[in-house]
């Protein structure tokens, strides 16, 4: 039976939610930390960016192995089953942290295709990729992200004052850092999940366009079929769905920001009239768009 590793091991019982680990081949299995489960079936409830510094093995994820070696990047969500095995002087660094607990500026990480390819599509499209769609840096890149995640993992040991502003901002630049490199992939299957990557960078800096699933299919160069399957596998919604959440947040923005009016501001967002914008708002909100801009100046 699979072993859940709890954030408070990593995080403390109020710490904040990211902390990364060095782990190492040690003699005779020892562990490298305390609560150590890298060779033991296990999942968390937190998410695990892993960088291998060294060696190999094999990564059994969802009983599926994977051989990985020096470079490899991938991201392990916190329902993922998995666990090391056959490791010869393997060496990771394991970054981990609750994304629900974070205030990460995802809405800007997206506009990076390689956001949206290394964080939520690849760990759903490993097994069908056979692994071949994760992160390979080289020498110079891999040591550029190590010293990010060993700067994560001394801020989060000795919490100076306004440790937690530098951890937030460490993560987001070992984020945008990883994502560039990943959007310059060449791999088949890096590819093709870079171009869904390049439609949700879109929806993000265009949501106020005309989209139609049509267009959105043609932008990703994939079916409309297939553009429902994966879009609502990386982001939980169908892309529809998605961006009527993008112009529903903009409207929100400018509900609290400025003096448009209704009409004004559901041109600005993308909502073809006045009417059609309140009805979203209302449905996304459960309050118009004028009791909510009453409480904002409240």
């Amino acid at each position: 039976m699979a072993l859940l590793a709890q954030g408070i091991d990593y995080f403390g019982t109020d710490g904040f939610p990211l902390t990364a680990r060095r782990v190492r081949t040690e003699p005779g299995g020892r562990p490298s930390h305390p609560h150590d489960v890298t060779e033991r079936d296990h999942y968390h409830d937190f998410c695990e960016l892993v960088l291998v510094l060294g060696g190999r093995g094999r990564h059994v994820l969802e009983g599926e192995s994977f051989p990985v070696g020096a470079g490899n990047v991938f991201v392990v969500q916190g329902n993922q089953v998995h666990s090391f095995r056959d490791r010869e002087a393997l060496v990771l660094v394991n970054v981990m942290y609750d994304p629900a607990r974070l205030p990460l500026p995802e809405g800007l990480l997206r506009r990076l295709p390689g956001y949206s390819a290394l964080f939520m599509l690849e760990p759903s499209f490993r097994s069908a990729h056979r692994f071949s769609s994760r992160l390979q840096l080289d020498r110079q890149e891999l040591g550029m992200a190590e010293a990010l995640a060993e700067r994560i993992e001394r801020e989060s040991a000795e919490k100076s004052p306004g440790h937690e502003a530098v951890l937030l901002g460490l993560l987001v630049e070992l984020m945008a850092f990883l994502s560039r490199h990943y959007g310059e992939s060449d791999v088949r299957e890096s590819r093709a999940l870079l171009e869904m990557g390049r439609l949700v960078s879109a929806l993000e800096q265009r949501y106020a366009e005309p989209w139609t699933l049509a267009q959105m299919a043609r932008f990703a160069r994939v079916s409309r079929t297939h553009l429902l399957r994966v879009f609502r596998q990386a982001t939980g919604k169908p892309p529809i769905d998605y961006l009527i959440g993008l112009r529903v947040e903009a409207a929100k923005r400018l509900l609290r920001q400025s003096a448009l009016n209704m009409t004004e501001i559901a041109h600005q967002c993308g909502f073809g009239d006045s009417n059609y914008f309140a009805r979203q708002f209302r449905q996304a909100t459960g309050r118009t768009p004028t009791v909510y801009r009453r409480a904002g100046r409240a």
